[in-house]
């Protein structure tokens, strides 16, 4: 059995005036991927953003490798080994992309620093971006800017990738291509806590799921089992995932 590297309990997330997360609980285990589902407005940003410390929970705890995060500032969050991939991407347009992956490489200074052996790995999940290598960030696709985001989370090994609906806007071949990227970070036992509305993704990928709605999550189990179940599905999300291929 898997350990859990993540654990929230009863996490509330107040944003001004506005009470967003009510109570949520759930865990994430260690070499597994776990889907947050839901429908829009559910929540899912505002726990991942929680998780990372860019907003903060009023009440609850989270817990990585068994010690809090609650009130640790957005760096010290990342240097336990936690990346956050935004719905937004979080890339630098005006940069290369060589010189985006070695901002985000906390051990490089400049490229000739980054690990040479793990760059090729990364080259090999997206070709992309060797070929436009000292290219623009912003004059990459929207899919090579997602490659870019992705490669900028694990330019590095991390302990924890958080992942924010990457398939969105996407054509469906460079949805194929992140899933097989993921598919090549489970086989690594990479932890992951991934968004996603794309449920032929979700299906593909997860080991576990947690589903939210209006700031709690409603439901925990397996996701072969929530792909299985279509009175499940149509209860939790609204939707059948059989017409989501």
């Amino acid at each position: 059995m898997s350990t859990n590297l993540l654990e929230l309990t009863g996490v509330h997330t107040h944003i001004g005036a506005y009470h967003i997360l009510h109570g949520v609980s759930f865990a994430v285990r260690e070499g597994e991927v776990t889907m947050l589902l839901g429908r829009n407005g559910a929540g899912k940003t505002t726990t991942l953003r929680t998780i990372m410390g860019l907003w903060s929970a009023s009440q609850g705890d989270i817990r990585f490798k068994g010690e809090s995060l609650k009130g640790l500032a957005t760096p010290d969050v990342a240097m336990r080994g936690i990346a956050y991939v935004p719905e937004s991407m979080g890339i630098f347009t005006d940069l290369t992309v060589q010189e985006n992956l070695v901002l985000a490489a906390r051990a490089a200074r400049h490229a000739g620093e980054l690990d040479s052996v793990r760059l090729d790995w990364i080259f090999g999940l997206f070709p992309a971006l060797k070929k436009f290598w000292l290219y623009p960030a912003g004059k990459l696709s929207g899919g090579q800017k997602q490659m870019l985001a992705v490669a900028r989370a694990i330019v590095e090994p991390r302990a924890l990738l958080l992942i924010d609906e990457p398939s969105k806007g996407l054509a469906p071949s460079i949805i194929n291509n992140l899933v097989s990227a993921f598919n090549e970070l489970k086989r690594q036992k990479t932890t992951i806590l991934l968004v996603e509305q794309n449920f032929h993704m979700a299906r593909s990928l997860g080991d576990q799921v947690a589903v939210m709605d209006n700031g709690a999550v409603v439901h925990t189990g397996s996701m072969r089992e929530l792909a299985e179940d279509e009175a499940m599905q149509q209860r939790l999300l609204g939707l059948s995932l059989a017409v989501h291929q």
